[in-house]
């Protein structure tokens, strides 16, 4: 039954090889290079296997772990998904990033099920910051805050997101554990896990320049894409980590530079290693993509340059 209504969740036009070829097709590294046949990332089974990473504070020398973690309490929640589901369900930002690491960390030590549940219909947010129309996000000299904290603030929101929409991908899905299988979930709640480790280190540089995660307006976009892929786990897969995230592997090194011309290095450190462990979230999505397509007899490059065409071509509408 599971195998059934996966099969309803990337329809048969987009595994034609007739796909129309998409631009974003062509910016995703992960599917570049004709859009063929991928190439798997050689550090994937490396990232996997690696313990648990305690390193949620940025230290004088880099990434460094924290004394006495204040932990919050995850007692009601039996499996995976459940502790998902409490994640997706915290609206204050540090409670969301240090749960979110207790419950990938639970999950991993305690050998809990996957478990079935499902996710609230939004994850919850903060009053602040403000969630604006893309075109209404203020530019940096009328925003308040330096340029340096202005991009940081930026990446702060993207990595707050991230968090839920791994989470939401590890919770929504859970029904189909049979067929996606244990690893599909191990991947994503290690890249929620993540993505709370890099909010931590951006709320804790924005703290130190002064400004704290909510002090300008921010849009939504991103949980916006998570929306539309909510019934389709191979369109999920398609526009977050292979076009998203792959977007940002292109714009990390320039934020890099950007912030080593401010003058600041610490803060262009933390993004510098922000960047390169995202490589491993891009890694994952091809991987899965690529597993979801074979299961339903698609050819990965035409199912994908269908999903972009559909997925993302009406998003700026």
């Amino acid at each position: 039954m599971q195998r059934l209504k996966l099969h309803h969740m990337l329809s048969p036009p987009l595994c034609s090889s007739h796909a129309p070829l998409s631009s974003s097709c062509l910016r995703t590294k992960s599917l570049s290079s004709s859009c063929t046949q991928p190439s798997p990332w050689s550090g994937l089974e490396t990232w996997r296997n690696s313990p648990l990473n305690e390193n949620r504070c940025w230290g004088p020398k880099g990434p460094q772990s924290i004394d006495n973690p204040d932990t919050p309490m995850v007692s009601s929640a039996s499996s995976l998904a459940e502790l998902g589901a409490l994640v997706l369900s915290t609206s204050d930002p540090l409670a969301k990033s240090k749960l979110s690491h207790l419950a990938y960390s639970t999950w991993r030590q305690h050998n809990l099920p996957l478990g079935a549940c499902q996710p609230p219909p939004r994850p919850a947010r903060p009053l602040r910051p403000q969630l604006v129309h893309p075109k209404e996000i203020p530019a940096p000299k009328n925003s308040g805050l330096p340029l340096n904290a202005y991009m940081l603030h930026n990446l702060a929101h993207v990595e707050l997101n991230a968090i839920d929409l791994a989470w939401d991908t590890v919770v929504r899905f859970s029904h189909f554990s049979e067929v996606l299988g244990e690893g599909f979930f191990a991947d994503f709640a290690h890249v929620a896990d993540d993505e709370s480790r890099h909010f931590a280190w951006c709320s804790q540089r924005l703290a130190e320049l002064g400004f704290k995660y909510g002090d300008m307006p921010a849009h939504n976009l991103l949980w916006r894409e998570c929306e539309k892929s909510s019934d389709n786990v191979a369109a999920r897969l398609a526009v977050i980590p292979l076009v998203q995230e792959a977007r940002g592997l292109d714009a990390g090194p320039r934020l890099v530079q950007k912030l080593v011309g401010f003058g600041d290095l610490r803060t262009s450190e933390i993004v510098a290693r922000i960047a390169n462990e995202e490589v491993a979230h891009v890694a994952v999505g091809v991987h899965w993509f690529v597993s979801v397509c074979q299961k339903l007899g698609c050819a990965p490059s035409s199912a994908f340059k269908g999903l972009a065409v559909l997925f993302l071509f009406w998003s700026v509408y």
